[in-house]
């Protein structure tokens, strides 16, 4: 009796997300959506490249929904089937390796969220429309993909919804018509971008534009948040004016778009240039400015520089914590150091079995990955000064620009701003399970 191959793994965390044998560079999308019925119809082109002789391969698709068509290089295949929230397609003739080609799926359904060990993840319908809350795996629920955050591409979104409502999606809005009670709404994002970071918002919106911010701002609303969103979120211009300063230039184009939908999330959300807030954390009473700074601080830590694994997500989680802290500071409230020691003193009282650099898929959402992530960056702060710090952080952002990294591409970068070896640090914060004693002041 044979034994069945087992499918090859990119990522252990997200075991069945990924794909082999070829790198896409751009994603086209032409999106009709019912917002009353929540039926999507969909086409995307994909332009890739082979990365080895191919004679089949797979894209990364919700079960959801289903495909009526492909078409390769603007020709049928041999075969297409859809399985286990996988798109495979089998060529009538092998592509040769570094070969350019493009696919072209047709598809519809009724888009949902994935159920995954993080909760519900992707596409999900509103009392007044839609979100698409990705990270780490929720963009298979709505296009089809190569959904790992290593996979970074190109985007052109066209999607037509019925015209009262607003349509919001990543970078530049280039055009937007009206006909027979529908409005179609075309984005480009030629910034490098990984799919979960890619959205869709749709609701009864109003647009604010945010005014004194060095970087283009706006945010999209409902009409009754106005008021408290004047009260919560007016300190945005100066956030962004620090991490400009502290992190480098803003990394996308097309400005910064904060949503705030009519519902409360349990949490808000990065995309790129956008990010997302529910009803909850819009209702004057300034709670949440941390958690605005936190999302900001994402553009840079997280969706330009993203990790290729998903085990080094302290990359993203722990300098957007130590974003806030720095925010903290600067904003008068409490120091990087008092948080830091804040921080320790709860991080020695949970329980030790962490690995930062490493977490296990279970605890990669752990909030001890982000205060014990933000912690070692104020350790590392500490240790090598404010000035080799903040040159490395924007070293960090420049070098590193719509990539993706390790935690080892880190930790060689920072080996250039120190005159000996911080692998003491390194040991003790990234690599062993204890909480190690805070000595930096």
């Amino acid at each position: 009796m044979s034994k069945t191959k087992k499918a090859p793994v990119i990522d252990p965390y997200l075991p069945g997300v990924g794909n082999f044998g070829y790198r896409v560079s751009r994603y086209e999308l032409a999106l009709d959506y019912k917002v009353a019925i929540n039926r999507l119809e969909g086409t995307v082109t994909i332009t890739a490249v082979t990365l080895a002789s191919l004679s089949s391969f797979s894209l990364d698709l919700s079960a959801a929904l289903r495909v009526s068509k492909v078409l390769v290089n603007g020709k049928a295949p041999k075969d297409f089937r859809a399985a286990r929230d996988k798109l495979n397609i089998t060529l009538a003739a092998p592509l040769p390796a570094g070969a350019a080609f493009t696919v072209t799926v047709r598809y519809s359904g009724s888009p949902r969220p994935l159920q995954t060990p993080w909760g519900e993840v992707g596409f999900e319908e509103l009392e007044e429309g839609a979100l698409v809350a990705g990270q780490p795996n929720g963009a298979s629920s709505w296009f089809p993909c190569d959904d790992h955050p290593s996979a970074k591409a190109s985007y052109h979104i066209q999607i037509s919804a019925e015209s009262p409502y607003r349509v919001v999606s990543n970078g530049e809005l280039v055009s937007r018509k009206a006909r027979a009670g529908r409005t179609t709404w075309v984005y480009e994002l030629p910034e490098p971008t990984s799919a979960y970071l890619v959205t869709l918002q749709i609701g009864m919106y109003e647009t604010v534009r945010i005014p004194k911010s060095p970087v283009p701002m706006q945010a999209v609303l409902p009409a009754r948040l106005k008021r408290s969103f004047a009260v919560d979120f007016d300190k945005q211009p100066q956030m962004m004016q620090l991490f400009t300063t502290l992190f480098g230039p803003y990394p996308l184009s097309s400005g910064y778009t904060v949503v705030i939908t009519d519902d409360s999330l349990e949490i808000p959300l990065e995309a790129q240039g956008v990010s997302i807030f529910g009803a909850n954390h819009c209702d004057g009473s300034r709670d949440s400015e941390r958690l605005i700074a936190h999302e900001m601080a994402h553009q840079w830590f997280g969706n330009s520089v993203t990790v290729r694994h998903w085990r080094d997500i302290w990359l993203h989680e722990g300098f957007a914590c130590y974003a806030e802290w720095l925010w903290s500071e600067h904003a008068g409230g409490l120091s990087a150091g008092d948080l830091a020691r804040r921080y320790h003193r709860k991080l020695t009282d949970a329980p030790a079995d962490l690995l930062l650099a490493d977490p296990g898929p279970a605890d990669m959402f752990d909030d001890r990955v982000y205060k014990r992530g933000a912690l070692t960056l104020h350790v590392l702060r500490c240790e090598i000064g404010d000035e080799n710090f903040f040159a490395l952080l924007q070293d960090w952002t420049t070098r590193y620009r719509h990539s993706s990294v390790v935690t080892d591409d880190f930790l060689g970068l920072a080996a250039k701003y120190h005159r000996s070896s911080l692998r003491w640090l390194w040991d003790a914060w990234l690599f062993s399970r204890p909480v190690p004693p805070l000595d930096a002041p």
